[in-house]
Formats: C-alpha cells, structure tokens, sequence
C-alpha cells in the first residue's frame, strides 16, 4: 500500500496533475459553452431570418391602401403576447407588428441601411428585455406603394442564455467524469514513472540486509546513473574497510609480538623463581594485550561496515571446533541447539570474534557443560551460550557490562573480550546480556534486530 505524505514526489505531481487537468477542463468547458451560445445565437439568427423573409412576403394592401399583414409567420409563439419572439414593419408612417408586441412597438437604431442589406443587432424588449434583431430594409413593390420599410424579428436573447446554461449542466457531470479518469490516468503514469525509483529502493533494502552487494544495471536509463554512483560509493566503502581490517591485522602483528616477548621473559623470570616480577609484567602484558585488541577492533568498526549476513550455526561449528582443542574445551560436554537456516545481520569474522570472546569466557568457567542455543524472535535473531559454572551474581553484571568489564577474572583470558564484544554488536545493531543459566551458572545472551 501507497502512503502518501506531505513530503512526497508522488502526492506532490499528482497534486499538480490534478490542477492541471482541473484548470485544462474549467478552461474547455468555458470554451465549449462559448461555442455552443455562438452556434445557438447563430442558429437563432437563421431562423429569424426565414421568419423576416415570410414577413416580407405576406405584407400587402386594402382596398382603401391600408398596409397589412397577410400571411402571418407559422410560429404559434408571435400570437401570443410578450412571448419573446416578435415583429414589426415600419413602412413610412405606418408601423405594423406581431400580437406578441401586444402595444409596444420596437425601437429602432437610426441607422441607414442599403436597400435589402440584413443587419444584426440588440434591441430593448417590451419588458425591457434585451432582444436578438435581425432587421432588413426592402422597397416595395409599385401595387404596395413602392416606398422603403424596415422589418425586423427579434429574439429574446435570454433563450440563448437558458439553452446555453442547459447545454452546460448537461456537459458537467461529463466533464467530472472525463476529470476523474484524467486524474486516474496521471496516477497510472506517476506510478510507472516512480516505480524505478521503488526498484532502486528494493535493491538498497536489499544491499542494506546483506541479501546483495551492488544495485546493478538493469533500471531505466534516467536512474541508471544514480544506481551506478551508488554501487562506486558501495565498492569504495569496501574498498576503505579492506584496507582498515588490513592495517589493524599489521598493527595487530607488530604489538602482539613484543607482547609474546614479554610473554616469554615472564616464564623464564618464574623459571628463576622471580615469580612477584613475572607476575607484575604478566599483569602489565595482559592488560596492554586486552587494550590493543579493544582498540584494534574499534579501529575496525570505525573504517565502517558493509551490509551482511551470516548464518550462526556454521559460525558455532567452527568455534567450538577450535576450543574443543583447549585444554579448558577438551573437558567439557559441548552442546549446540542453532538452526542451521538461521540468519543473522552481521559479518561471519565478527560473529566469530564475539562468539569466540564468549566460547572461551565459558569454557573457562563451566563446570562439565557448555551449550550454544538460537532462534529466531520475530524479525530478530537469539544467540545464547550458557555454562554451568559458578555464574556473577546479579548485583555484578551491570558492572561487566562497562568499560573493561570481563567475564574472565582469573587474568588468564584470551580473545577481544566483553568490551570488545559490545563494541562490535553495538556496530551491527546487537546487544549482549546476561542472565542466569537455566539450571546453574550464566547465560549470555545476544540479541539481533531485523535479521
């Protein structure tokens, strides 16, 4: 389902293709209505025409020289009084008229007319209505006098305006209709306009959750050059993080071996049974290497992350396989209870430093029982690792769970650490807890949203 916004490209070209398509229809049916009056006054005029030509021909004389009027036009309508439609001769002195004129006479214009010239033009009503005039001056034949006479018929015009203003509420439900689907076209085309940007945004999500690594080519040529931008700032950004994970390996190196130095001068101190200095550089060695391997990955995470999955169960496999080789490893029983279609939003290498901080942490700790559990929770994924050990009492946890808190409290620890394992969660949106075991001892637990 669409949401539109205040704020959105498509409410904000539909918004204007609906003016349009208003303004476009107010102004054709303004246009179609001027039309229709100019064809309606013209028709009109045609008809008053036939009518002025059967005036004409029915005007006669008496026997005592008196004009008349012998054969009145058909129109029923100039029979009856102030009907609208009317006509008058003046001939001379004497003026003749239709019934409908009742005993008003029309006004003429003085204006000089050639002799059988037709002029159009506005008259004033018997009821001051504004009047359609078709007027003709004519001479008359010998046997009528032969002298010149002005006939007109006239109109009134407001039956052009009530047929026009019927021609229009006709025309607007029309119009609605045709505005409508005008309207509901323009949505069509914005949709099929915008749906490449709804593919970029598809491909993005998909990049985003790991399910993909670049945009790729096949979008419309208008946005494949924003698609192909995208996927050179994607392939520069791993670019940058293949050269920081690169460095902080080489640091990684270059500290780690004095420290595997001190390492060595700390046993053969205890070897000469110098055992208070070996301990004090073994304390100074270990806190300089849990130093260096926080900094290390922190300087890992701030080169920036690309999107990516992994599966957890494979990623546990290959841990535990490790501290099974450990002499802390070789005495437990190792159990593991992860689906192997689980999903999780981070990338496998850091999943194995954080579940190998929290493997050995346990293996340290456990009694005769380490066991790896996980699922998913809702769009989420779980990960716990629980031992059987002697656990850290409630009122501690909080407090392993700041900087330079461990799990380890005997100094002898290897790998990134709690802290560590924080940090790298934190960057791909995890989160790490701790809770008592179901039995005895603790429980880890790590949590992902939107696996």
């Amino acid at each position: 389902m669409v949401r539109l916004s205040l704020s959105s490209v498509r409410l904000r070209l539909l918004a204007a293709g609906a003016v349009s398509v208003a303004a476009a229809l107010v102004l054709a049916g303004l246009g179609l209505a001027l039309l229709f009056e100019r064809h309606v006054e013209r028709r009109a005029v045609a008809e008053l025409s036939d009518h002025l030509d059967q005036v004409i021909a029915g005007l006669d004389r008496t026997a005592d020289g008196a004009l008349i009027e012998t054969r009145l036009p058909a129109d029923p309508r100039f029979d009856r009084p102030l009907s609208g439609l009317y006509w008058q001769v003046n001939a001379g002195t004497e003026v003749l008229r239709s019934r409908s004129l009742w005993d008003s006479r029309l006004t003429l214009p003085d204006d000089v007319l050639a002799d059988g010239q037709v002029h159009e033009h506005p008259l004033s009503g018997p009821t001051g209505e504004t009047l359609l005039a078709v007027e003709r001056r004519v001479t008359l034949p010998a046997r009528l006098g032969g002298e010149a006479a002005r006939v007109v018929v006239a109109l009134n015009r407001a039956e052009v305006r009530a047929a026009t203003a019927a021609f229009v509420t006709d025309l607007l439900p029309y119009l609605a209709v045709l505005g409508l689907v005008l309207i509901g076209a323009s949505w069509a085309q914005i949709t099929v306009g915008l749906r490449p940007l709804a593919a970029i945004r598809a491909r993005v999500e998909a990049v985003r959750s790991g399910r993909a690594t670049r945009l790729g080519t096949d979008f419309a040529d208008e946005v494949r050059p924003l698609a192909a931008e995208v996927d050179d700032l994607l392939e520069a950004r791993e670019d940058d993080v293949r050269r920081a994970r690169a460095r902080a390996a080489d640091l990684a190196h270059g500290l780690k071996t004095p420290l595997q130095v001190l390492a060595g001068d700390v046993e053969r101190l205890r070897a000469r049974g110098e055992t208070a200095e070996a301990d004090g550089i073994e304390q100074v060695a270990d806190a300089m290497r849990r130093h260096v391997d926080r900094e290390l990955a922190r300087a890992r995470i701030a080169a920036g992350l690309t999107p990516a999955t992994c599966r957890p169960a494979e990623v546990a496999d290959r841990v535990v396989g490790v501290v099974r080789r450990t002499p802390d490893g070789a005495r437990l029983t190792w159990r593991q209870d992860v689906p192997a279609d689980l999903v999780a939003p981070i990338d496998a290498d850091d999943l194995t430093e954080v579940l190998g901080a929290l493997i050995e942490n346990a293996a340290r700790s456990a009694s005769s029982d380490v066991v790896l559990s996980g699922w998913r929770d809702g769009d989420g994924a779980v990960l716990t690792v629980a031992d059987d050990g002697p656990g850290i009492p409630a009122d501690q946890r909080a407090a392993m769970l700041e900087r330079g808190g461990r799990l380890d409290t005997r100094g002898d620890g290897t790998g990134l650490g709690l802290a560590i394992a924080q940090d790298i969660l934190a960057a791909w949106g995890g989160t790490l807890a701790l809770d008592d075991a179901p039995s005895r001892g603790l429980t880890v637990r790590v949590t992902f949203v939107g696996a």
